[in-house]
């Protein structure tokens, strides 16, 4: 599995319909209407984001690596 930053995870979450909720210093929040999860992505710079941190996220959104 190929690892991506915070910022172009943002990007594939906001093209599947998750919003921006707020942002918490480095964290960014974001909730998808008529669901009651919740993402807190961080998102520093470039930096990659950790391969079992990148996985909890595409389960809770409900994607494949296919589509990263």
């Amino acid at each position: 599995m190929k690892s991506i930053s915070g910022k172009k995870f943002a990007r594939i979450l906001e093209g599947l319909g998750w919003n921006l909720v707020r942002i918490n210093g480095s964290h960014h929040i974001y909730m998808k209407q008529g669901s009651t999860a919740r993402i807190s992505l961080p998102i520093h710079g470039t930096d990659d984001l950790k391969i079992g941190l990148l996985r909890h996220f595409m389960k809770v959104a409900g994607i494949t690596e296919k589509e990263l």
